[in-house]
């Protein structure tokens, strides 16, 4: 019964993830794959080298570096969509007038393509032009260089990020405060418990499964978030907001000459990297009596 799908699965996924851990073990580049130019085929010559490239992205200051700003980038932004999301949804779960409208407009940067969410944010982030300058310098202050200062790069691309995952966010946590049974805050709010315990004593637990998804799900999309980087700044300036998987995806296609087996063994780097957070996260789950 499953068999249809495990072939499925194995080809689209299987042989890319074994050809690209292959190529992590050779010297793979522009010169030496397999091409044909013309009607001449002119067959591969690059040789197997066993661990040499990820020896040498382990020894060198470009990957640590990466790897810091990449570990700063995910937990900021998923950090942020989190207590975003359920604050939204906690609002959202209320009664209030024009809630539907509220939730639809929540859920509209989600339907958007995120290729273009980038693009309307990159024309506000527009030093001259942009519609986040012309508010500042209508106020009186000066325009930030959003996207032309290594620092304010880092806030506008998390901003981004954060915009866009926040939807994902709300819809999860909304659902999870809606099963909570409305019999026991009745019954706190009997006993005296105010806002804030009722919050952390009933909504907190009540979300907590959900919570546990959702934050794995948003770290692993967000350490892999390619495209608002890309498009956003393209890892700049000065390579400031270049994440392990943009990095990746310059030796393979950006670089001359282009490094396929450099690009294979990052991306081999970045799967083990979130297998043992997801391994960790799971084991520490498991000591909170959580059961995933």
């Amino acid at each position: 019964m499953v068999a249809p799908v495990v072939i499925v699965i194995g080809v689209i996924v299987g042989y890319p993830l074994g050809r690209g851990v292959y190529l992590s073990l050779t010297d793979a580049d522009e010169s030496n794959v397999a091409r044909d130019i013309g009607v001449n085929h002119i067959p591969a010559t690059y040789e197997f080298t066993g661990l040499d490239n990820y020896t040498a992205i382990l020894s060198d200051s470009v990957f640590w570096d990466r790897l810091v700003w990449t570990a700063v980038w995910t937990v900021g932004c998923v950090s942020v969509t989190f207590l975003l999301g359920l604050t939204l949804a906690n609002m959202l779960n209320r009664q209030v007038r024009g809630r539907s409208f509220y939730r639809v407009a929540m859920i509209v940067p989600w339907g958007i393509p995120a290729f273009v969410s980038v693009f309307a944010w990159k024309m506000l982030y527009n030093e001259k032009n942009g519609l986040l300058n012309k508010v500042l310098e209508g106020g009186g202050i000066d325009g930030v260089p959003w996207l032309g200062d290594p620092t304010w790069a880092k806030v506008a691309v998390i901003a981004v990020n954060v915009w866009l995952g926040v939807p994902f966010m709300i819809v999860a946590l909304l659902g999870a405060l809606q099963s909570i049974p409305g019999e026991l805050y009745e019954a706190a709010e009997m006993d005296g418990a105010g806002p804030w315990q009722r919050f952390r004593n009933i909504t907190l637990p009540g979300v907590r499964t959900v919570s546990s998804t959702v934050v794995l799900l948003s770290t692993i999309w967000t350490f892999n978030m390619f495209p608002v980087i890309f498009l956003l700044t393209r890892g700049g300036p000065e390579d400031s907001t270049e994440i392990l998987v943009t990095y990746a995806f310059r030796l393979a296609f950006v670089n001359s000459p282009r490094d396929f087996a450099a690009s294979a063994a990052w991306g081999v780097l970045i799967l083990v990297l979130l297998s043992l957070f997801t391994v960790g996260y799971r084991r520490l789950l498991r000591r909170q009596g959580e059961v995933w």
